[in-house]
């Protein structure tokens, strides 16, 4: 089920499940996740794309392996806020993510990834990564600054972000 608005996906939630937080590449697709009190993101892994049906397999393996009730997907919206074809094509990801039997119901999400990687990199490169590393886990790094943010946004909307 692909949600309009934070808003809604935070309804559509189940409680006590953690969330996974995907950076859609052309060549990867970052993965992190959440704990199941949505407060923190950890990058896990960056899978490497091959074709749909696999990519959506691996997702669903992860999904499923660590109970995730909701996925928050990066939108990669252009720096004047419109959407681009690399929007489009990840709107089409998750329309044919939703549409699978492993995904039924499960709640799907986008987020403004804008940003996300140079800030990743900038973290990468403050805590002295060596250029190979920074390669192996850039994408789920930007994963885990995706699905912060949305996990930030949704304590906001619970209220215990206010101080």
């Amino acid at each position: 089920m692909i949600c309009d608005d934070i808003e809604g996906f935070a309804a559509a939630l189940p409680a006590g499940r953690g969330l996974l937080g995907l950076d859609l590449g052309t060549k990867t697709i970052g993965v992190a996740v959440s704990d199941r009190l949505l407060s923190v993101a950890t990058p896990l892994e960056t899978l490497r794309r091959v074709k749909f049906t696999d990519d959506a397999a691996a997702i669903a393996r992860i999904a499923a392996a660590r109970e995730i009730g909701g996925i928050v997907l990066g939108l990669p919206a252009n720096m004047d806020g419109t959407e681009g074809p690399r929007a489009q094509s990840t709107r089409a990801f998750a329309r044919n993510l939703a549409r699978l039997p492993g995904f039924a119901g499960l709640p799907i999400a986008f987020w403004d990834e804008r940003l996300s990687t140079v800030a990743a990199e900038r973290a990468l490169l403050e805590a002295d990564t060596t250029r190979k590393r920074r390669a192996e886990v850039i994408d789920a790094v930007a994963a885990g600054y995706i699905l912060q943010g949305a996990l930030d946004r949704l304590r906001f909307m619970r209220g215990s972000g206010r101080d």
